[in-house]
């Protein structure tokens, strides 16, 4: 079965070629940082306009390199949600049309289940049972995974996601969009020892998050030391990232700890955009393996998000026959564990 996977959930317009006898034939990704930096982070409105323009010239350009024909197709997979009502729409409307066009089957994909399943197309792919930590900008979560579609939430962030408060402490520090990456970089010049953050919600039982008292607490530091520019100096603002960065990665690896003990599980995925934060990536292997645990993250380029991700979650949907109707649906907020899990 070869599928055509279609992303627009938020700022990147992601096409991929996914084939389960060969792989992962080709994909291309145009990202809209450029676009959204001169504000400070994603404008809805833009982001939308930007998918119209790309979107359709991705598809061409990926069939073409990847010597695909509309024949060669056995369907079509987009992002329905969760994200950007608008942006969704864009890929939503081109994947269906395209599908009516071409007459092909045409399945809607939930973005997070793509990311968990990224890292399925690595040369070494995880297998079903594990526990997954989904952590980007949006999400913060640890599920138990059972099989396509048998989701388990296990515990989630009660505000802020890990990603979102790495933007917002990267703001304070007058970091450029996007901020996460950017903190993590001026981690790397700091002094972690320097300051002790907390590591919220570690010291009760649960495996929910909670991330918005670390914001304020790097918030109070930063003014601490502020100077006549309103900006702690270069070293004492490394120091802090720092601060904050260790304080998020030993978090999530805590709660990592704990839901690979509660599963009974020995493998951890990793996925979404945080998920390619090397302090993170580092951690968890070392305390993952305390626990005999093996950890699976998907290459870094696949991190972010790509249609390479959603043609293969899709591909599996239509292996196991689910279809979508000809109306066009799109569910900006959609909870991954209402996903029909009978067809694992």
């Amino acid at each position: 079965m070869r599928v055509l996977g279609i992303e627009t959930s938020c700022d990147e317009t992601g096409v991929a070629i996914y084939d389960t006898g060969k792989g992962l034939l080709g994909h291309a990704l145009f990202s809209q940082v450029d676009l959204h930096a001169e504000y400070g982070g994603v404008v809805p409105e833009l982001a939308s306009r930007d998918h119209v323009r790309k979107l359709l010239p991705l598809v061409r350009e990926v069939m073409r390199r990847t010597d695909t024909h509309p024949r060669d197709l056995d369907g079509i997979a987009y992002t329905a949600g969760p994200g950007l009502v608008g942006a969704l729409m864009v890929g939503a409307c081109a994947g269906r049309a395209l599908a009516y066009g071409w007459g092909l089957p045409a399945v809607a994909v939930h973005h997070m289940e793509g990311h968990l399943l990224a890292p399925m197309l690595e040369e070494r792919p995880p297998s079903f049972p594990f526990v997954a930590l989904l952590v980007s900008g949006g999400h913060t979560q640890l599920v138990d995974v059972r099989g396509l579609g048998d989701y388990r939430l296990m515990g989630e962030s009660l505000d802020d996601a890990a990603g979102e408060a790495f933007d917002k402490a990267a703001k304070m520090l007058d970091l450029d969009y996007p901020g996460g990456p950017r903190l993590a970089a001026l981690a790397e010049k700091g002094d972690p020892e320097r300051f002790t953050f907390p590591r919220p919600m570690t010291d009760r039982p649960g495996l929910d998050f909670s991330f918005s008292g670390l914001k304020t607490y790097t918030l109070t530091t930063v003014r601490q030391y502020a100077q006549a520019d309103g900006l702690p100096d270069e070293q004492t603002c490394a120091d802090i990232a720092a601060a904050f960065q260790e304080a998020v990665v030993d978090t999530l690896v805590i709660k990592c700890r704990r839901a690979i003990r509660v599963s009974g599980h020995k493998t951890l995925v990793v996925a979404g955009g945080v998920s390619a934060n090397k302090l993170l990536r580092t951690r968890l292997e070392s305390r993952l393996r305390e626990e005999g645990a093996g950890v699976y993250y998907p290459r870094h380029e696949f991190c972010t998000d790509n249609g390479a991700m959603i043609a293969y979650a899709g591909c599996l949907r239509l292996q196991a026959g689910e279809r979508s109707g000809l109306a066009v649906e799109v569910r900006p907020r959609w909870p991954m564990m209402e996903l029909d899990g009978s067809l694992s």
